[in-house]
């Protein structure tokens, strides 16, 4: 299998490593990964911890001395925003935008004023962008780089509400080109720039989408959501950081790149094969009206279990880098045997 050092020499050089953001769920593995390759990783945080890192303390709204940072670094990976896992009421919605879009627009005007700007900005993004497509049998088509992306579902009428938060329609695509565009639009011609266009990256953590799915296998009440037709894009975490080592090493690569595992799957078979990994034969099934019910009460969004996604990694397959797990079935047991490992 290759390792990063064979893809390039230059990998095993330490870094300067700072991650806006990075005290989540992927920013908290990624320091780690960095870490332990031996990369000085500074993590950007509104509430700085003690960990083997560094953690300084921003806003993301306005310029301090977290910027002295950013000056000489390698790489910078964004991983700022509110989390999702929420219900989209008009404040969330607003909060999950804003998170995004100034905490980009922030780190755009910083890079541009420095001397020695990072070499590599890498920008979190998502999968969920695309229009969805599908076959004369309603199947769902893969969706690439080049695919098209959902245009704004707002009508005239809603644009001109007062409250522009005030319609669900469209709105996490409008989030992500939104997120997109501020991004590219940086001016910041000494720093190449790669968005990371991101399935749901799963951890072997409590809390974590891996972990929340988990519980409900392990309480047989894991089985297909919905009609299970839905396609479910993934990518396990130790890709998703092999992945941005493949991307900080080969410099001729930039834009847009989907970081998801090759091989997409429906929810039906995505939650078969997690039964079978926690070898619990049974999962009671959960209908969509049962999902969006059951959303209102653990106040998070039944679309993130019920919106199809078949998301495919064209860009990075067609660069070269390998998938240590392309096929969802081996990366449960191995999820999962890590799980076992730390109880």
């Amino acid at each position: 299998m290759d390792t990063i050092a064979q893809i390039s020499p230059r990998a095993s050089s330490s870094l300067r490593i700072v991650l806006p953001g990075g005290s989540g769920q992927v920013g908290e593995f990624l320091a780690q990964h960095f870490q332990q390759q031996g990369h000085q990783v500074t993590v950007l945080t509104r509430s700085p911890y003690s960990a083997p890192w560094q953690t300084v303390h921003w806003d993301g709204e306005t310029t301090g001395p977290w910027t002295e940072y950013l000056e000489g670094a390698d790489l910078c990976v964004n991983l700022a925003g509110r989390s999702v896992n929420c219900r989209y009421t008009s404040a969330n919605r607003r909060a999950i935008y804003l998170s995004r879009i100034q905490s980009t627009q922030l780190i755009g005007r910083v890079i541009a004023g420095l001397a020695d700007p990072p070499k590599l900005w890498i920008n979190a993004s998502a999968a969920t962008l695309y229009k969805r497509a599908v076959d004369a049998r309603g199947i769902d088509l893969p969706l690439n780089e080049s695919s098209a992306v959902e245009q704004d579902a707002v009508t005239a009428a809603e644009a001109a509400h007062a409250d522009p938060w005030a319609s669900r329609r469209g709105f996490t695509a409008r989030v992500v080109r939104d997120w997109e565009a501020a991004f590219f639009a940086a001016d910041t011609p000494h720093t190449r720039k790669v968005a990371l266009r991101s399935a749901v990256v799963l951890s072997p953590t409590p809390g974590s989408a891996f972990g929340v799915l988990s519980n409900l296998v392990r309480a047989s009440l894991g089985g297909t959501q919905g009609n299970g037709r839905q396609f479910v894009s993934w990518i396990h975490e130790s890709d998703y950081a092999r992945a941005v080592d493949f991307l900080q090493a080969h410099e001729e690569l930039d834009g847009a790149f989907n970081l998801a595992a090759p091989n997409p799957v429906p929810n039906r078979e995505f939650m078969s094969a997690l039964r079978y990994a926690w070898d619990v034969p049974n999962g009671l099934l959960t209908p969509a009206l049962a999902i969006r019910l059951g959303a209102i009460f653990m106040r998070t969004e039944p679309e993130l279990v019920l919106q199809s996604c078949r998301a495919v990694p064209s860009r990075l397959l067609a660069a070269g880098f390998k998938f240590e797990f392309p096929e969802w079935p081996e990366a449960a047991e191995d999820l999962v045997q890590q799980w076992r490992n730390r109880e």
